[in-house]
């Protein structure tokens, strides 16, 4: 069950699923939550995994012309999970949305909106679906638990491009 921390301008927790939806629905980020058509296991190969989401996955990919999907999977014993950590923890944007789905793990998107002065975290976990505009300033941290097995969808064949900010915001929140 996602869990949003508002950090600034005030510190609040919110853990309704209603009251996510609303709040990141107000700023322009999707948040719902999805459920498997057929039973999945954690050896389940990655078109068995898309199959059991297709029912709203499909949908979904057609109605914004997202052109491919694919399962990522790492965890602890990932070759060089720091590195790849890494990458993730700078603020950034995309040229394109940023569509996840979290099929088992968790992981937490960080978003800094300086036209309203916010800064908050979304702690996804499995089941929740989000979608982060284009343009959008944030950053994401698998840790604590280096476990994560989502869907990504994408518009373009390049797939996942960062456009980093280098402002350095993410400094003050990390944990």
């Amino acid at each position: 069950m996602a869990i949003l921390t508002i950090l600034d301008p005030i510190k609040k927790v919110i853990s309704d699923p209603a009251e996510i939806k609303t709040y990141m629905n107000a700023r322009g980020i999707v948040f719902e939550q999805w459920k498997a058509s057929i039973p999945l296991n954690d050896s389940d190969s990655q078109e068995r995994i898309l199959e059991a989401y297709d029912h709203e996955l499909g949908p979904y990919m057609k109605k914004h012309g997202y052109i491919n999907a694919d399962v990522i999977n790492v965890h602890k014993e990932t070759p060089n999970i720091e590195m790849i950590r890494a990458k993730f923890l700078s603020e950034h944007t995309h040229a394109e949305d940023e569509v996840r789905f979290f099929v088992d793990g968790e992981g937490q998107f960080f978003f800094h909106l300086s036209e309203r002065e916010e800064v908050f975290k979304l702690l996804c976990e499995k089941g929740d679906f989000i979608s982060v505009p284009k343009g959008y300033k944030h950053w994401f941290d698998l840790a604590p638990k280096y476990h994560v097995k989502a869907i990504r969808v994408f518009q373009t064949p390049e797939g996942w491009v960062a456009n980093y900010t280098n402002t350095g915001t993410e400094q003050k929140y990390k944990t």
